[in-house]
């Protein structure tokens, strides 16, 4: 399902965001 995949990814980003936000 493209709908699913799109949402992990989606997460996933903001997951990566909060740690960058997070580290700094």
């Amino acid at each position: 399902m493209f709908l699913m995949d799109i949402m992990v990814s989606l997460i996933l980003m903001f997951l990566l965001i909060i740690c960058v936000l997070v580290g700094v």
